[in-house]
């Protein structure tokens, strides 16, 4: 089943103690607009956590594999779509970069692989299988205060070699570092778009797995470094149809956040009002509150 409609929708989720995404290129500190102060995470990071959830709970089932999954060799999956086509890569050079079957190789690939049909891929490395535009995006998530970095020195009671053991006379301690954030509450905007998930055959069941990985994804990334990570709302705006009945940021806005003390520093999901304005929905759109 394709789609027919066109979705946008806001999703919330928070931290606290952890550190929701860090930037390898600050020392792996919270990411952070660096002129509000308020914490940002990238919308890679949450299709990364999307992916491993949908790679957990459908493992084996067709259609659901994952393309850019942990150490994996992306024209090692190329080949398989030109080896299920029947085309000998090897008999001829110009095959290797697609020749005239970059369009069956690259339809192969979206129906197989969960993460292609959704988000899109760029798969003309190589072995050529063409580009795909995917039909669901996200922006950027961005705290709604601005978030405060706090440093903790750790030890560790070991060291990794006899080198070092010598090295520290058998005081084997070693020190390093760590970054959490107290709290944050985080918000991000998503699309998805009929017209692009009817090319890459995006159906109703991959979208109702999508909204599920939204509410758990989290609870199956645990790790010390993230603390904990809670979904907190998800409010879907259904569209009558293909091209939408309104524009996405008037219905964004009807989504408001509010601090009920601005005298304390928030620490908690309570720390806030969530309020949604169901009143004079334009024609043609549904809304639908999953979290």
């Amino acid at each position: 089943m394709t789609l027919k409609n066109r979705y946008d929708f806001v999703f919330l989720f928070d931290v606290k103690d952890g550190n929701p995404n860090g930037d390898p290129d600050a020392g792996n500190l919270p990411r952070v607009d660096s002129e509000t102060g308020k914490g940002l995470v990238t919308d890679v990071c949450l299709k990364r956590k999307v992916r491993n959830y949908v790679q957990l709970t459908q493992n084996g089932k067709t259609g659901a594999e994952i393309y850019v999954r942990e150490k994996a060799v992306l024209n090692q999956q190329h080949e398989r779509a030109y080896g299920a086509l029947g085309v000998d890569l090897d008999k001829d050079d110009k095959k290797r970069k697609g020749g005239d079957k970059v369009e069956e190789a690259r339809k192969w690939m979206c129906q197989n692989f969960f993460d292609i049909r959704t988000f899109g891929a760029v798969m003309s490395t190589g072995v050529n299988c063409g580009q795909v535009r995917g039909p669901v995006q996200l922006t950027f998530s961005r705290s709604h205060d601005p978030i405060l970095t706090h440093e903790h020195s750790i030890t560790r009671m070991a060291v990794a070699t006899e080198a070092e053991a010598e090295k520290q006379g058998g005081d084997n301690r070693t020190m390093g570092r760590k970054f959490t954030v107290p709290y944050g509450l985080y918000r991000t905007h998503g699309f998805v778009s009929a017209p692009l998930a009817q090319q890459t055959g995006f159906s109703q069941q991959d979208l109702d797995l999508f909204w599920e990985s939204l509410k758990n994804m989290f609870e199956h990334d645990r790790s010390a470094a993230r603390g904990e990570m809670v979904s907190r709302k998800l409010i879907i705006f259904e569209h009558e149809g293909e091209l939408g009945n309104a524009p996405a940021h008037e219905l964004f806005d009807r989504v408001a956040i509010h601090r009920k003390n601005l005298d304390a520093p928030p620490r908690s999901f309570s720390d806030y009002e969530i309020t949604v304005n169901r009143e004079n929905l334009p024609g043609g759109i549904t809304l639908h509150e999953l979290i």
